[in-house]
């Protein structure tokens, strides 16, 4: 099997997951992972897919392009490098923040997660509240080297950026 990236963005509708699901399946591929969410009206999906050797990645996204034309997506297909696996090394880590909304929250943490070796795996936001009262909420999931105390390498940032911030080490999730 080859593994290809898909992503498609577009104007949210129901039926999108149907449609580009619908492609792949006729194809032989297999959803391994997945990433799909609502972001102010619009819909994201980022897929990793196991498909079969002699796919090709250029023709599938012309495919799925096509079937799925009533919705407007814009789609991309690539193949991923199968030598590149991430570091999984480490302790997960769950940073909750919240705070007054301003430009530059996402990258000040990002960049002192890095600092200390950090890797995040997943990043959620969303501002919430009302439009008196609007609080800015990031949730993140890090793997840090073994070791490292991740509330410590946020604090700083913290009480620059005059938000509420904590970490705790992640439990494995059952499922």
């Amino acid at each position: 099997m080859t593994h290809l990236a898909v992503s498609a963005i577009g104007a949210d509708r129901p039926g999108i997951v149907a449609a580009v699901t619908k492609v792949l399946v006729e194809r032989g591929c297999n959803l391994e992972d997945a990433s799909m969410s609502i972001l102010r009206g619009h819909f994201a999906m980022m897929l990793v897919v196991a498909a079969p050797p002699a796919t090709d990645a250029a023709q599938l996204e012309q495919e799925i392009t096509s079937f799925t034309e009533q919705y407007g997506l814009v789609v991309v297909v690539r193949a991923i490098d199968e030598g590149h696996q991430p570091p999984v090394e480490g302790e997960e880590w769950t940073v909750s923040l919240y705070g007054a909304d301003r430009p530059g929250i996402v990258h000040q943490v990002s960049a002192a997660l890095a600092a200390a070796g950090a890797n995040i795996t997943d990043l959620t936001t969303r501002v919430i509240g009302d439009e008196q009262r609007p609080v800015y909420a990031m949730f993140i999931d890090v793997i840090a080297p073994v070791g490292t105390s991740v509330d410590a390498a946020l604090a700083g940032v913290a009480d620059e950026l005059g938000v509420s911030c904590t970490a705790h080490r992640a439990d494995a999730d059952v499922l």
